[in-house]
């Protein structure tokens, strides 16, 4: 099933690229599913030349995987590696919390108090979908805010390779009520021009996603 923002993406002319990364990160496409270069120029209405590049391009990114002579699938990401992005997420996020506390603006400490205020009120009417999207939407914000390019970049890959595992782990009962008061010191953090703070925030909470995906791979190897 297309998603809306890859339909959107594709019939626009956007690069054919953007569409299947977008098809992947919302999870039209299963972990390990054959990419077939014809089924895709018909679903993206691109050529057969398009298609490929765009594939060859996103195995550089690591959302691909391209094998000999049987084409290409979704690159599957075990819980292990989802484990070391997030290690890798940590120091990078912290950096941007940072260098967001150094730089935000009044109108910015309102965006984030209210994307804070909103997180409370999903949580509070257990919106778990709702509050993965604005925790999502928190942490773009962090890294505009912050203008650490080159992070930024990097984390938005990293964000695509774990999106699935990030997205079951704010399905788990009682993640959510976990992860908002770790939010919420974030954005106090920065609002206040507290970069130290700022970073040990991030840092906590990156810990506690690393220790909740350690967990989760312990009890898939007792089932």
């Amino acid at each position: 099933m297309l998603t809306e923002d890859s339909a959107e993406q594709a019939g626009t002319g956007a690069p054919v690229v953007a569409a299947i990364r977008a098809a992947i990160i919302h999870g039209d496409f299963a972990p390990n599913q054959r990419l077939v270069e014809a089924d895709l120029s018909a679903q993206f209405s691109a050529s057969r030349a398009s298609v490929r590049a765009a594939l060859i391009e996103l195995a550089n990114e690591g959302l691909v995987e391209r094998v000999q002579n049987r084409g290409a699938r979704v690159r599957s990401i075990s819980i292990e590696e989802a484990v070391e992005i997030s290690e890798v997420r940590m120091v990078l996020e912290s950096l941007c919390a940072r260098k967001a506390a150094e730089r935000i603006t009044a109108q910015q400490v309102r965006d984030l108090k209210a994307i804070g205020r909103a997180m409370r009120r999903a949580v509070g009417s257990s919106d778990v979908v709702g509050y993965s999207e604005l925790n999502e939407q928190l942490h773009r914000r962090i890294r505009e805010i912050g203008g650490q390019r080159t992070a930024a970049q990097v984390l938005e890959r990293l964000r695509a390779q774990s999106v699935r595992h990030q997205f079951r782990l704010a399905m788990r009962p009682g993640r959510p009520a976990v992860s908002l008061p770790q939010h919420l010191a974030i954005i106090d953090a920065i609002s206040a021009h507290e970069p130290e703070l700022a970073e040990q925030a991030t840092r906590a909470h990156l810990a506690s996603v690393i220790e909740a995906l350690v967990e989760s791979a312990e009890t898939k190897q007792r089932g």
